[in-house]
This record gives C-alpha cells, structure tokens and sequence, in this order.
C-alpha cells in the first residue's frame, strides 16, 4: 500500500476546485507544467486517472469523483490538526468578556487559582457586542444578558435576575413597593437600534398584545440614563444595572408580573479548550443572582 502524499491531495482539491489547470496553479503558486507531474504523480500513487483533459477543458473521472470527498476530508483534517498543535504549544490565555453591571470577578479568582500558568485577562463589552466580540476572537467567554442570537454560540443560563423600573427620584411612582405595566402604561421607554433588544426590554408587545409606548432613541446606556434622569422616559432594566452612588439622580421600584432576565455565560460552538471548559464550570458554581 502506498501512502498518499497530503500535499499532492491538496493540489487535487484546489484542481477539482477550478476544473481549470492555469487557475489552480495561479493560486498554489506553482508553474502549471510542475502542477501537472504533481497530479499525475498523485494519480500513479493512487492506482487511476482522476482527471481528463480535453480541448473542453478539464473534467474528474469516475474515479476523481469518487475519491474528491475522501481528499477534502484529509486536507480538512490535517488543517485541524496544526491547529490543535499550535493552540497547545501556545501559552495558556483566556480573554473574559462581560457586560455592564455583571461582576465576574469571582469566576476569574477561581480560574487563576485553578491554572496559575494560565494568562487570564478581562475586557468589558457594550451590551451589543458579546456575539461580535466572541466570532471575532477578541473574548473566548462572555458574560452577559439575554436576548442573544445564539447561532455559532453555545449558551448557558446561569440564574434569573429580576427586572426593574427605572424613574427619577422626583417621579410619581418613586417609593412605590412596586408597580406593574399598567403603571406605566402611558410612560414613554427609550428605543434601542437592535430590534430583538429593543422589544425585550420595553416588553413590546405588550400582554394581550398592544404595543408598548414609543420613547427616544439610544444607542448606549448612558444615553438612555440621561433621557431618564431628565424625565423625558422611564426604563425597564436588569436589577443589578443601577447602583445609586453612581446616579444618585435617578431610583428603582420593583417590577411585577414580568418574567426575569437571564445572565448567560456564552463561548464559540465547539471550543474545548481546557481554560474556556473550566471557566464555564466555574461560572455555573460562583455566578449567582
């Protein structure tokens, strides 16, 4: 028997690619004549012709059909392997990524105490980048909120976190035990650009399905802090968002007869890396509401 040489199944796939000798030779940086005698040295190793030239061009035999899709599963596998390679030959490091007013501090106390190797960094988010951030490798992990689009993504719910009403301190529902929808019925509620976020937490449509009231548009939380403090709206937010050292301006009232959030600790699909495995483990065991 004998073995294949990877890299001659490789210009087989980037041939079986083009059906086109001069293009496939263009992108494998190759002469064309020397890629030739590399297929057909591929062709003696393998024991049948896979392509056929002709004046209509280049087209896969039988036996190229039949053998394309083992081939691509080689190049594939041998690609993830160098990268399992270099990802274990590189130091350990873990970015953690976190929205406002999500305090992983003690998660990240517990994986550096459990890989004291490993180089563990932070970096706050704005609450529409998570997604972004993890697809585009600046995180590895983040901590956050619901809604999220979980496609690509693996999602835990770590706990439930009650909603609020945000008013300022001088509103006539500031000091209520609590308040429900019909409260702020005709309360306006800034609009956030993401349509998903925008409906989730103005709680449009309402129940019974009327819609909730309009309110100005935001795109950062500090804007929608702003229209508050100034009476212009009103805010449903996560509990754990206002704190009133910082915006002694502005209160909380408990929130009835609303389903909670959900703070989620979310990863890249598939991604077994030992440091984002134990950070998932330990977000579930140190996260609570």
């Amino acid at each position: 028997m004998t073995d294949l040489d990877l890299r001659l199944v490789r210009y087989f796939t980037t041939v079986a690619s083009h059906l086109h000798y001069g293009r496939a030779a263009a992108e494998l940086h190759i002469a064309q004549p020397s890629l030739s005698r590399q297929i057909s040295q591929l062709e003696a190793q393998v024991g049948a012709r896979l392509f056929d030239r002709t004046r209509q061009g280049t087209r896969l035999t039988e036996a190229g059909e039949a053998f394309l899709p083992h081939a691509r599963a080689l190049v594939r596998s041998a690609q993830q392997a160098s990268a399992a390679a270099r990802a274990a030959a590189r130091p350990a490091r873990i970015t953690v990524g976190y929205t406002a007013g999500l305090i992983v501090t003690p998660v990240v106390r517990n994986l550096r105490h459990k890989h004291p190797d490993a180089d563990v960094r932070t970096l706050h988010v704005k609450w529409n980048e998570p997604r972004e951030a993890l697809l585009g490798r600046r995180v590895d992990v983040a901590i956050t909120r619901m809604p999220l689009q979980t496609d690509c993504l693996d999602v835990t719910v770590l706990y439930d976190e009650p909603k609020v009403l945000l008013v300022p301190v001088g509103h006539r529902l500031a000091g209520k035990e609590s308040v429900t929808l019909d409260d702020i019925e005709g309360e306006p509620i800034p609009r956030f650009p993401d349509p998903e976020w925008d409906a989730y937490w103005r709680i449009d449509p309402r129940p019974g399905g009327r819609p909730a009231p309009g309110g100005p548009p935001v795109e950062t939380i500090e804007d929608k802090l702003e229209h508050v403090a100034a009476g212009q709206a009103v805010a449903i937010i996560p509990a754990a968002l206002h704190t009133g050292a910082t915006r002694p301006d502005l209160t909380t009232v408990p929130l009835r007869g609303v389903e909670p959030g959900h703070v989620v600790v979310a990863t890249r699909s598939g991604d077994r890396s030992r440091l984002v495995i134990t950070f998932r483990a330990s977000a579930r065991d140190c996260m609570t509401a």
